[in-house]
């Protein structure tokens, strides 16, 4: 069954506690953490202190998707603050491998996120240290946007190259039920969507739509 990692970039910040506590009640399997710094992508979000803050309300793994320019100077403090996993873009690590191999050093799970102008290629000699690939179908840094269709090839072309390897192939950005379905038919296995989870406050029947 398809997993869903709900984005709490759509969630209350003011009410971030109880949002944990809905999203682990509501059947997420995941919680994914969108970190931007305002250079990588334009915007900024969070940083360790709120994820620290809001790990004791839930045992749900949590995914720090980094999208920031200097990932490996925060690998550490994401690690301390309680994350399962971290997602670095390849974009920005000019030594991906160095990197991966950081984040298992670290104890945590490893992944490589790729925006829509990114090859897939880039991946192909470091798929043995991955534990997820992260395909971006929108351009980082903001909500509620629309699904890019021409990912859909992309997906399946990362699928075919994952082949029998244990990689989780997760799909970020104008997830809804429709565009969930095309994603998952082109390969992915996880789906992280956040405005259609938290859509009129029903996220378990959000989350159960999308499966």
């Amino acid at each position: 069954m398809v997993k869903i990692a709900p984005s709490l970039l759509s969630a209350d910040f003011a009410d971030l506690k109880n949002e944990i506590i809905r999203l682990d009640e509501g059947g997420a399997d995941a919680i994914h953490l969108d970190v931007m710094d305002g250079n990588f992508v334009p915007n900024l979000t969070f940083g360790p202190c709120v994820v620290k803050a809001i790990r004791p309300y839930t045992k749900l793994p949590f995914d720090a998707h980094l999208m920031v320019k200097n990932p490996d100077e925060m690998l550490e403090w994401f690690a301390l603050a309680g994350v399962d996993m971290l997602t670095v873009h390849a974009e920005v690590c000019p030594h991906l491998d160095k990197t991966l191999d950081a984040i298992h050093s670290l104890g945590l799970k490893a992944g490589a996120a790729l925006n829509p102008s990114t090859p897939e290629a880039v991946l192909e000699y470091v798929l043995d240290k991955l534990d997820l690939i992260l395909v971006m179908t929108v351009n980082p840094g903001f909500g509620g946007q629309k699904f890019m269709e021409h990912q859909l090839s992309k997906i399946a072309k990362i699928r075919k190259l994952i082949g029998s390897r244990n990689i989780t192939l997760s799909v970020d950005g104008g997830i809804n039920p429709m565009t969930a379905a095309e994603a998952v038919s082109a390969g992915a296995d996880m789906l992280v969507a956040g405005t259609a989870v938290f859509a009129g406050g029903k996220i378990a029947g959000n989350i159960k739509a999308l499966r």
